[in-house]
C-alpha cells in the first residue's frame, strides 16, 4: 500500500500535468495500489522516487506520469531549465533547433519545448516532420544554432522516450548537464502553468533536409563506381525517407526495401528491441539479402543515428560487429589518405590506432558517448562499438547513421569493382595489423544496486589474470590518462581486454571485451581466429567471475 506522503506527492504531480492520457493514468495507478496491487504500488513508488536526471543521452526514460517518467511536465521543465540556463549565459534571442523521432509523444514534447523556449525569449525552430537525429545535429552548424534538442530514445524498447540536448554543435557534457538540471530543479518547484510559452516559433523543413542530403551525397568521391545491390531497414524508424533524398543525389541505386519494417511505427512490431544489435532484429533484412543475391544489408536504428552491416562472411550472412564496421570505415578513410585524429571510444577496439598509426595519423581514445568524441580536436573519423559511426564530424559532429551508409555503398562498391567482398577486406586489415576479436556480457537487471554491487566487488578484487595473461587494472573512477572521470574499471594484458561499466542509457552492466592475436601469428586466418575467439570466451568467463556474475 503506498504511503500517504507518495499519494499526496501523486496527486499534487496530478494536478499540474496538462496531459489527459498520463492524468487517467495515474488516477489507474493509484486505485491499483490503493488495493493492494503490490506491483503497481512499486511502480507509483518508482514513477515519484526521483527526478530523471541528464545522463549519457540526456534524459531518457519509459513514458509515464510521474518525475521520474517521460511525460509533458517532465518535458516542460527540462526545456525550461534548458532555456533559463541559455538565457543566463547570454544567448537570449538565439536559435534553438528543436526536432523529434516518430514515437508516441514525440511530436507533442517537441512543440512544448519550442513554445517554452519560445516564451524565455529565444527563437526557436521546430522541425516540420519528424526526422533523424543526424540531420538535427546537422543543423546546428548550418544555421548558426546556439542550442538544439532532439526528443528521441534512440533504439530503445517501444514505452521510452528521451531528450537529447546539444549546445552548440554538441552534445551537453559537464558542467552543463548540471547546471541545466539545476534549472530544471528550480523549475519543479513552480507551478507549470506559470512556465512562459509562446507560439511564436519557427518551423522548418525542406531547406534543412535538402541542405543535409546535399552534404551527405557530396560525400561520394569523385569516379566510385555505383554498381551493388543491396538491402535496407530502417527498423520502423525516421531514416527511410530521408535515405531516399540522399540515394537521389548519389546515384546508387535503390535498395530492396524490408517492407515490413519501412515505415514509421512506435509499436516497432516486427522486433523485440528497435536496436540492430539486439538478437533477430535484422532478421528480416538478412533473409531478403539471401533471397535476392545482395551484396550487403544495412540497419539503421529508429532515429537513424547509428547504422549496422551485415554481409557474406565464411559462406554465411551475419552482421558485422560495431568494432568491424569501425576498422573497415576507417581503413577506408585512410586508404584515400584523409588527415586527421582518428578516434574511438575507450569501450571500443584498440585496432584502430594501430590502423591510424600505420598510415602516419594520430589517434585519440575518449569516454564512451559521442557527446566526448565529437568534441576531439582536427577529428576526421571516429565510433564506438555500439554501432556509431562520424564520418564527416566538420558537418555532423555526431553519429550519423545515414553518412555512414553512405561511406558503406561507396566502399563496397569500390571492392565490388574490383571483384572483392567486405569479407576480403577484412581479411587484409587482419593479416596486416593482427587478428581481434571483439565482444560483450552484457546483464539487464530491474534493480539497479545489482549493477552497483558488482562494479563494487570488481574493485574490491581485481582479478591478477585474465584468460590466463597476467593483466593490470586502472579505475577510470580517478581519470586515468587524461579521461574525465567515469564509473568504469579497465583490465588489460598482452592480448587480452576487458572494460566493465554501468550502460548510460539502459539498466544494463556492460563488459566490453577484446582478444588479439599480432600480424605474425595470424597468417593463418582460420586458425588465429579460433584461436583468439576461444581467448575470448575465457575471458567472457572470467569477468563474469570477477563481476559475481557466475
Amino acid at each position: 500500500m503506498p504511503t500517504a506522503d507518495l499519494v499526496a506527492r501523486a496527486l499534487a504531480w496530478q494536478a499540474d500535468d496538462p496531459d489527459p492520457a498520463t492524468t487517467i493514468a495515474l488516477d489507474f495507478l493509484l486505485e491499483r495500489a490503493g488495493s493492494g496491487d503490490t506491483e503497481a504500488s512499486a511502480e507509483l513508488a518508482d514513477a515519484f522516487a526521483g527526478r530523471l536526471a541528464f545522463g549519457t543521452a540526456g534524459l531518457r526514460a519509459a513514458l509515464g506520469p510521474g518525475p521520474n517518467r517521460m511525460n509533458r511536465v517532465v518535458v516542460a521543465r527540462a526545456a525550461a531549465g534548458l532555456a533559463r540556463w541559455l538565457v543566463e549565459h547570454g544567448h537570449s534571442g538565439a536559435r534553438v533547433l528543436v526536432g523529434y523521432d516518430a514515437r508516441d509523444n514525440s511530436d507533442v514534447f517537441a512543440r512544448d519545448t519550442a513554445e517554452i523556449l519560445a516564451g524565455h525569449g529565444l527563437a526557436p525552430m521546430l522541425t516540420a516532420t519528424a526526422v533523424p537525429t543526424p540531420v538535427l545535429a546537422f543543423g546546428l552548424h548550418h544555421f548558426d544554432a546556439v542550442a538544439g534538442v532532439v526528443v528521441t530514445a534512440s533504439h530503445n524498447p517501444p514505452g521510452d522516450s528521451g531528450y537529447k540536448v546539444y549546445v552548440g554543435r554538441h552534445q551537453i557534457v559537464p558542467p552543463a548537464d548540471g547546471e541545466i538540471a539545476a534549472h530544471m530543479a528550480r523549475a519543479s518547484l513552480l507551478p507549470l502553468a506559470s512556465l512562459p510559452r509562446s507560439t511564436a516559433y519557427a518551423t522548418i523543413g525542406e531547406p534543412l533536409l535538402a541542405a543535409y542530403a546535399a552534404r551527405a551525397a557530396s560525400l561520394v568521391p569523385p569516379g566510385t563506381p555505383r554498381d551493388l545491390t543491396w538491402v535496407y531497414t530502417p527498423l520502423h524508424g525516421v531514416g527511410a525517407t530521408t535515405m531516399g533524398r540522399v540515394l537521389d543525389l548519389t546515384g546508387f541505386p535503390a535498395p530492396a526495401l524490408v517492407g515490413a519494417q519501412a515505415l514509421p511505427d512506435p509499436a516497432f512490431p516486427t522486433v523485440a528491441f528497435p536496436n540492430p544489435e539486439e538478437p533477430g532484429a535484422m532478421d528480416l533484412a538478412l533473409a531478403l539479402a539471401a533471397e535476392t543475391g545482395a551484396d550487403v544489408a544495412i540497419a539503421h536504428d529508429p532515429d537513424a543515428d547509428r547504422c549496422a552491416l551485415a554481409a557474406p562472411i565464411g559462406g554465411a550472412w551475419r552482421m558485422l560487429s560495431g568494432d568491424e564496421l569501425g576498422w573497415l570505415l576507417a581503413d577506408d578513410a585512410l586508404r584515400r589518405g584523409t588527415p586527421g585524429v582518428y578516434a574511438c571510444s575507450v569501450v571500443s577496439s584498440t585496432l584502430l590506432h594501430r590502423l591510424a598509426a600505420a598510415a602516419g595519423q594520430p589517434s585519440a581514445t575518449t569516454l564512451t558517448g559521442f557527446k566526448w568524441i565529437g568534441r576531439v580536436p582536427g577529428l576526421v573519423f571516429g565510433y564506438e562499438e555500439a554501432i556509431g559511426y562520424c564520418t564527416d564530424p566538420e558537418a555532423v559532429a555526431d553519429k550519423d547513421g545515414i553518412t555512414a551508409a553512405v561511406r558503406i555503398l561507396a566502399l563496397v562498391a569500390e571492392l565490388k569493382a574490383r571483384r572483392l567482398s567486405v569479407a576480403d577486406r577484412l581479411d587484409a586489415i587482419a593479416r596486416t595489423h593482427g587478428v581481434h576479436v571483439t565482444g560483450q556480457l552484457s546483464v539487464r537487471v530491474d534493480d539497479l544496486s545489482l549493477i552497483a554491487d558488482a562494479m563494487a566487488r570488481l574493485r574490491a578484487r581485481v582479478p591478477a589474470t585474465l584468460a590466463g595473461v597476467p593483466v593490470a587494472a586502472s579505475d577510470l573512477a580517478a581519470g586515468v590518462g587524461g579521461l574525465p572521470p567515469t564509473d568504469a574499471v579497465l583490465l588489460a594484458g598482452d592480448g587480452v581486454r576487458a572494460v566493465a561499466r554501468p550502460s548510460g542509457t539502459e539498466p544494463k552492466l556492460k563488459v566490453y571485451l577484446e582478444a588479439a592475436l599480432p600480424p605474425e601469428a595470424s597468417v593463418d586466418l582460420g586458425a588465429a581466429r579460433a584461436t583468439a575467439q576461444a581467448r575470448l570466451a575465457l575471458l567472457r568467463a572470467d569477468m563474469a567471475v570477477a563481476l559475481g556474475l557466475g
